[in-house]
């Protein structure tokens, strides 16, 4: 059998009836084990939306580090708790010590609980 040419593909799908054409389809899928429909559903979807950019984060402690009096002391301050509330959030990392904070608020804090060694992520 002959090899047909990608613009002789086409010229032959194109003398098809609707009827003949929806059954090479259907033969393809099973041929394959694709589906054509996937196809069509993502062509319909259009462009996708923009993402919105996310504005509050979740502070979580993931690692204490080897300051651990001194994590203490940046999540009294970022958070206002006592001592005692401060320090449950630290001894139960992983844990959110600060949750819907502002962009740069998250990263401030980050940013000093990381100064004492700690590991944090920002969700």
């Amino acid at each position: 059998m002959a090899k047909l040419t990608a613009a002789e593909m086409i010229e032959a799908i194109k003398e098809l009836t609707v009827v003949e054409l929806n059954d090479l389809v259907k033969a393809c899928e099973e041929e394959f084990g694709v589906s054509a429909a996937a196809g069509v559903v993502v062509a319909a979807a259009g462009p996708a939306a923009e993402v919105e950019e996310k504005t509050e984060f979740n502070v979580e402690l993931t690692e204490v580090g080897p300051n651990k009096v001194k994590v203490i002391k940046v999540v009294r301050e970022a958070t206002g708790l006592g001592l005692k509330e401060a320090k449950e959030v630290v001894d139960g990392a992983p844990s959110i010590v600060k949750a819907d904070a502002a962009k740069a608020e998250a990263e401030e804090i980050k940013a000093k609980l990381e100064a004492e060694g700690a590991k944090v992520t920002l969700k």
